[in-house]
């Protein structure tokens, strides 16, 4: 993996440096797990609970799947970029970055909607933000911010 310059606006969130991971990955599926899993022993390094870390993990791989499938559709030739901030021990900010169309977050069907109930997809939204306690989509849609505190329960 390549270690790319900063996504465009990847200082919106305030990401501080004590930790800075920036991973360009294939539009694989296959690589999720590569940047989940380093992302999770950064943050058991820093004593984050399991819980947290989990939440984290999920929000982290909802953003990377969306990017994958949505912003490159399956494409295995594009790339997604992936940036990561810890604070001083108490936070994480994690940018997401596709090359695709964008979207317009506001015109993702509610999941909870009954008529949605047992659709196939369409959660990862929802789930980042249950998981994460700020989500924001920047760029056109083409990129998602997250932030977690450690320990906040929501």
């Amino acid at each position: 993996m390549s270690q790319p310059k900063a996504a465009p606006g990847s200082d919106r969130l305030g990401a501080a440096a004590a930790c800075g991971l920036t991973m360009t990955i294939p539009a694989d599926p296959g690589a999720i797990s590569v940047v989940a899993d380093r992302v999770a022993r950064e943050l058991e390094q820093r004593n984050w609970r399991e819980d947290d870390v989990t939440a984290v993990q999920l929000a982290l791989i909802e953003a990377l799947a969306n990017a994958i499938r949505h912003g490159c559709r399956g494409d295995i030739t594009k790339r997604v970029q992936c940036s990561v901030g810890c604070g001083e021990f108490d936070e994480v900010v994690i940018i997401v970055r596709d090359p695709g169309d964008g979207f317009d977050p506001e015109g993702v069907p509610d999941p909870l909607d009954p008529v949605n109930t047992f659709k196939p997809s369409g959660r990862g939204m929802f789930l980042m933000r249950a998981f994460m306690d700020h989500v924001v989509f920047a760029d056109g849609g083409r990129e998602v911010q997250m932030r977690k505190r450690k320990g906040q329960l929501k």
